[in-house]
């Protein structure tokens, strides 16, 4: 297996989490650490043994292209808004590529946006021989490999849902401990389902269910959340998933909390306004009230030694449908180590530790040659022999699934 150049572009709390990761990994030969904020960059090379730092400009794809020349892979951490310029980079450089999201910046309309990533960049991929893999860090990405997983055990599916509780709350202000701007972006918009075999959108933050599983302390309210999943599930439930004709992402947890009153309020708005005087958007306000996710060591250690409100979470999926002409419930869980334990383990949020390293074993199997597609794929079109391996690599960060199928 010949050793593998990356470049990581973006070392927030994922891209950071991921890049040290590799790191460790004996198949990587050297890791180029790329971001505007070069201060960031030092911080994080300076700790790292195949690391080197570059500052790059996304809005700039020659700035992408010139530190990209020579790589294996991309690994691409960014805002939304600079996908289309390192796709464009990774096609000039005929590198792979492999994003923890699914870009907004091709179309206004952000299915149509995830369309054109199939059906026009991933000819351009399969053109040079190269994978270009989306949606690859918790949700999208984990979540999606445990739904692929979920088929296995059965016959036809009619029904997905994605669940997911995060339940770490710090005692400080502390809403979002991933990026402020995508979360929010997320919590201003009318959520997306697969309902009779279309697309649809739904109200943010409506349509509750309720669950409280066994590991649970208190039922938990689940509510529409603008996320991937059932955008991506509705063009792969043919090929990937037995049929289903239904899909829904139900989020939970502080962050919705937080956003849903404002979401009421008016103030997730995009929209400018005139405000005694001053133009602004209520968006671009609350955002700059939002910290930004944790991902030093010390300023985790300081949140958790302020104490904690919880420190607890679910990610499940529940996939219905028939296996022996019965009615059945895939019930899926998965589990990985809270903030605590994250901590411990790897000095890192839980956050940092599902869905940074949660990607970095997406980057995992590209470093293995486990990728025989080419073209551009998501999470949630990976082999079930691609899936197996995924999980393999997981189960070594204590990062497993839980199945139990019950009949209706």
């Amino acid at each position: 297996m010949e050793l593998k150049k990356i470049l990581v572009l973006g070392v927030g709390a994922q891209g950071s989490a991921a890049a040290k990761r590799l790191d460790e990994d004996p198949g990587v030969a050297e890791i180029i650490c790329a971001d505007y904020d070069k201060k960031a960059v030092d911080n994080l090379v300076k700790d790292m043994k195949k690391a080197k730092g570059v500052q790059v400009d996304a809005h700039s794809k020659e700035s992408i292209v010139r530190a990209a020349r020579g790589v294996d892979l991309i690994l691409n951490a960014l805002p939304l808004e600079c996908t289309k310029n390192v796709l464009d980079a990774a096609l000039e450089v005929k590198a792979n590529y492999q994003d923890y999201a699914a870009t907004t910046s091709l179309h206004e309309d952000w299915v149509e946006s995830i369309r054109i990533q199939y059906d026009v960049y991933g000819p351009k991929f399969e053109e040079i021989g190269r994978t270009a893999i989306v949606g690859t860090g918790s949700a999208p990405g984990l979540i999606c490999a445990a739904t692929r997983d979920a088929m296995r055990y059965l016959d036809s599916c009619d029904t997905i849902y994605n669940i997911v509780w995060e339940g770490v709350e710090a005692k400080r202000f502390q809403p979002f401990w991933w990026s402020p701007v995508t979360a929010l972006h997320d919590m201003s918009e009318e959520a997306y389902a697969f309902v009779d075999g279309k697309l649809i959108r739904t109200p943010a933050f409506e349509l509750p269910i309720k669950r409280q599983y066994d590991y649970m302390d208190e039922e938990i309210t689940f509510v529409e959340h603008c996320h991937d999943e059932p955008i991506h599930y509705s063009f792969n439930a043919e090929k990937f998933f037995k049929g289903a004709k239904n899909a829904y992402f139900k989020y939970a947890g502080a962050g919705v909390d937080f956003a849903k009153p404002l979401y009421r309020a008016g103030l997730l708005s995009h929209k400018k306004e005139i405000i005694n005087g001053t133009e602004v958007a209520p968006f671009d306000v609350v955002l700059a009230h939002v910290p930004p996710a944790p991902k030093f060591r010390e300023e985790i250690k300081e949140i958790i030694d302020e104490g904690l409100v919880s420190d607890s979470g679910c990610m499940v999926i529940e996939a219905y449908g028939k296996k022996d002409g019965k009615d059945v419930l895939v019930e899926t869980h998965v589990f990985a180590p809270g903030l605590v334990e994250s901590y411990e383990k790897a000095g890192i949020t839980a956050e940092m530790y599902l869905t940074g390293q949660g990607g970095y074993l997406f980057t995992k199997l590209f470093i293995n040659d486990k990728f025989d597609q080419t073209g551009l794929i998501s999470s949630d079109m990976l082999t079930l022999e691609q899936v197996d391996c995924y999980f393999k690599y997981a189960a070594e960060l204590n990062i497993t699934l839980e199945t139990k199928v019950k009949e209706l």
